[in-house]
């Protein structure tokens, strides 16, 4: 059997000055529902296909045939989903870890009799083995001189030859479980098929993705298709496929697929060769400059862009990944439009504007008189609430999936923030110059 690599963690430190004292209550486990103040540093680096093999792998080495003699869950409703602490540590105590399994970015070990804790990591969800070296990435925010187990933990366990495990999670987006059989009921039942465990043929992926018209990228997040694949691995794949991101899935050809088909299958078992480890990542991948400013990001001296697709911060390169076909060409056209001045600019927001005008003069009409521009305003109020509902949807979308702390999605939300505060302030302009010249003409006619 692979021999654990061994690191000097939690086991092997030296101990505080102000040492505390054994983790041997639920009080020690208890998580404050006041999230950090200080926002986290952006990365990309969530637990994908890569990271959650990696643990499962580290728990499959060191875990299984031993028995949970302790077993201690945070008080956090929230992660620890439908089941009670006391409930979930008693269905744990006694039992002993027979496999540990993995579809998509979900965990599960199999005991010797159910239920069977399952583990669906999140934004944030990692599994750390005392002494073991298991992979580590930036958001799971646990370091090796922490206290163990870290006050993030969220299930810890101890094992009869004294080994202990726990998974934390410190974004709290991560769900633990106690379940009869994780596999047949959601989420897991809902997954497509697994990009590592149960991969396509490149037939098979042409024909699963082919007829959809929609954005190459957004498809390859879709868990229902293939799971496992989250925004680092997509934007990998395209990278390495040469496929543009925003390409619709529809337009793409056989050959695309097939370089499609290989890069994930290159990008997989690339990653879980060095153990999910991102420093040891071939140097040519886009992964590396994921976290670098707009115009400082670079992969093999060529420029490295970042978009919005699916509400996902997205990298790729411009020169090697390009729209082909009808959208090349909408594409084109956007550009030289902007280069005349046409297109994202005044016009536009004063056009969009006099459609609204257009829209509430028709309903004004059925309804009854009313003065126009109290109609205007309150359709300004309409147009702010909507526009600050989809602000707070894409927030949440971001932090749900994936993911995304950092200053891409920042300037694209300012920006659509100042362009609907621009579209405001022109329809409450147009609506005060409308009231002015209904009030001059009703003068005018009282002077006749």
């Amino acid at each position: 059997m692979h021999q654990p690599r061994q690191i000097p963690t939690y086991s092997t430190l030296t101990p505080p000055q102000n040492p505390k004292p054994p983790l041997d209550t639920h009080s020690t486990l208890t998580l404050s529902q006041t999230p950090p103040k200080k926002r986290a540093n952006r990365s990309d680096e969530m637990p994908e296909l890569p990271e959650v093999e990696a643990a499962r792998r580290a728990i499959e080495e060191n875990c299984l045939g031993k028995k949970i003699t302790k077993a201690l869950i945070a008080d956090d409703p929230k992660v620890i989903d439908g089941v009670s602490r006391a409930d979930f540590e008693a269905s744990l105590l006694g039992k002993t870890i027979v496999s540990a399994h993995r579809k998509g970015k979900n965990l599960w070990l199999r005991l010797d009799s159910p239920p069977f804790p399952s583990f669906q990591f999140g934004m944030a969800g990692a599994i750390y083995i005392k002494g073991v070296a298991v992979t580590k990435y930036k958001r799971s925010a646990v370091k090796d001189t922490d206290e163990w187990p870290s006050k993030y933990s969220k299930l810890f366990v101890e094992l009869d030859d004294g080994l202990e495990f726990s998974f934390t999670d410190k974004r709290r987006f991560a769900r633990v479980r106690l379940l009869k059989d994780p596999a047949s009921v959601p989420p897991i039942s809902e997954l497509g098929p697994d990009a590592l465990l149960e991969p396509m043929t490149g037939d098979e992926l042409f024909e699963s993705l082919s007829k959809k018209k929609i954005a190459i990228k957004t498809l390859l997040l879709d868990q229902s298709y293939i799971s496992g694949i989250g925004n680092w691995v997509a934007d990998e794949v395209l990278y390495q496929a040469r496929i543009h991101p925003e390409q619709s899935a529809a337009s793409l050809s056989k050959e695309n697929y097939g370089n499609l088909h290989k890069s994930i299958k290159e990008v997989i078992e690339k990653s879980l060769e060095v153990g999910a480890d991102s420093s040891q990542f071939p140097s040519n991948w886009i992964f590396h400059s994921r976290e670098k400013k707009p115009g400082k990001a670079f992969v093999d001296g060529r420029k490295i862009d970042f978009i919005t697709v699916g509400s996902r911060t997205t990298a790729y390169v411009p020169e090697l990944q390009k729209l082909s076909g009808q959208q090349a060409a909408r594409a084109g056209s956007k550009q030289a439009n902007k280069r005349k001045g046409h297109g994202d600019g005044v016009n536009d927001d004063v056009n969009e504007a006099a459609s609204d005008e257009e829209v509430n003069g028709s309903v004004q009409s059925k309804k009854g008189r009313k003065p126009r521009g109290q109609g205007k305003r309150s359709s300004v109020k309409r147009k702010s609430k909507e526009s600050d509902d989809e602000d707070n949807a894409n927030d949440s979308e971001d932090d749900d999936d994936d993911d995304n702390d950092d200053h891409h999605d920042e300037d694209q939300k300012n920006k659509t923030r100042k362009v609907t505060n621009n579209k405001q302030s022109k329809v409450e302009k147009t609506s005060k110059k409308t009231v002015q010249t209904s009030q001059n003409s009703k003068k005018m006619k009282k002077a006749k």
